[in-house]
């Protein structure tokens, strides 16, 4: 076997094998769901793209020519931006991945594949950057994700948009922003199961609108939760007393449409609620309980508040499909000495989305 075989395997690994100690190789998102998956937590199975791969493909190809593209960053000037933002992920993405790493990521996929018992196993394919988790900025959320990805080819093809999406408009303006050297952000990818969710959305270890560390918050869309990460959606609001596990509130949203599998045409759809169902609860009591205990362990085991996303995976039954999709520190409160008194938002997720870019990127959906 060659010496660029050897890195490409070496490079490629399961989550079950990452850690916050490989953050720098594995980036944010893998790193965390390294060690939710090593502490026994339900996360879907999956394998990291590391960032070594990501670094060594620029070195060889194309590292003169994105330095040149990005002396041309003008943060203040939107075209420009948005231009030199296209440049860039054209170069990324049409250079050549060399075959031993094509055939590291087709093996793990397949290997994957094989493990769930499903031929071209759908996947999601997220982006995972080193800078995601560092305490003094809000990376989070500015790299693509793309969801319901079947085939290894098709698998490639969305690494690299991973990798192209660490030069978004958003991202390039705010690195400049928080003055973070543009060639110090690396990136890796997570290859993960999909899960068909009937119902997902996002919680928090204290109430995101006013710092109270006393509560869980926790907002909830039918189906994928992208409608309620992106902020597209109205959400249900629960509030939880973390200490005894009280729902102290419910907010019932109208919720007027979800993203939602088809099966028959294998892409994500946005589709329309039907009318009797948009009042209707999307959790019960029992599910918003389990989620809030399982939140307060992922809270002990990283020991900060945590924001995490969640989903019911409408394939297994209770009390195994509740699963974990990313848990990461929550940015806005949690190393202020106290809380400040603040006007509520209409939506907790709402407040949170402010100043941050969370974007997500399914497969071209038609509404319907």
């Amino acid at each position: 076997m060659t010496s660029q075989s050897n890195d490409a395997r070496a490079w490629i690994r399961p989550l079950s094998e990452c850690s916050l100690a490989l953050l720098a190789h594995v980036g944010g998102k893998n790193a965390r769901l390294g060690e939710l998956t090593r502490a026994a937590f339900p996360v879907p199975a999956g394998f990291a793209v590391a960032t070594d791969v990501y670094a060594a493909l620029l070195d060889q190809h194309a590292r003169h020519a994105l330095d040149r593209l990005l002396t041309r960053v003008v943060v203040d000037d939107l075209a420009s931006l948005t231009s030199t933002s296209h440049a860039i992920r054209r170069l990324i993405e049409s250079v050549e991945i060399p075959r031993a790493f094509e055939v590291a990521i087709a093996d793990a996929y397949a290997r994957l594949s094989d493990d769930c018992g499903v031929a071209d196993l759908p996947v999601a394919v997220r982006s995972s950057a080193t800078a995601e988790c560092l305490a003094h900025s809000s990376f989070a959320g500015q790299q693509e994700t793309y969801l319901w990805v079947r085939g290894a080819d098709n698998v490639l093809a969305r690494i690299r948009q991973c990798w192209s999406s660490l030069f978004t408009p958003q991202a390039l303006s705010y690195r400049q922003k928080v003055s973070f050297p543009h060639e110090n952000a690396l990136i890796g990818v997570g290859i993960q199961k999909m899960v068909d969710a009937r119902t997902a959305g996002v919680l928090f270890t204290l109430n995101p609108a006013n710092g109270d560390r006393s509560k869980i918050v926790i907002e909830a869309n039918w189906g994928l939760g992208e409608s309620v990460v992106t902020g597209e959606a109205t959400p249900d609001r629960y509030v939880i007393d973390k200490v005894t596990l009280e729902v102290s509130e419910r907010h019932l949203a109208s919720k007027h449409f979800e993203y939602a599998i088809d099966r028959e045409k294998d892409r994500v759809r946005r589709v329309s609620i039907p009318a009797e169902k948009r009042r209707i609860a999307c959790l019960d009591t029992d599910e918003i309980i389990a989620l809030a205990r399982i939140a307060k362990r992922i809270e002990q085991h990283f020991g900060v508040p945590q924001d995490i996303e969640w989903a019911i995976d409408r394939d297994r039954s209770r009390p195994d499909d509740l699963v974990i999709l990313q848990s990461r520190p929550e940015t806005v409160w949690h190393k202020r000495k106290s809380p400040q008194i603040m006007e509520i938002q209409p939506s907790a997720i709402g407040y949170v989305l402010h100043g941050i870019t969370r974007k997500v990127q399914p497969p071209p959906m038609p509404k319907t």
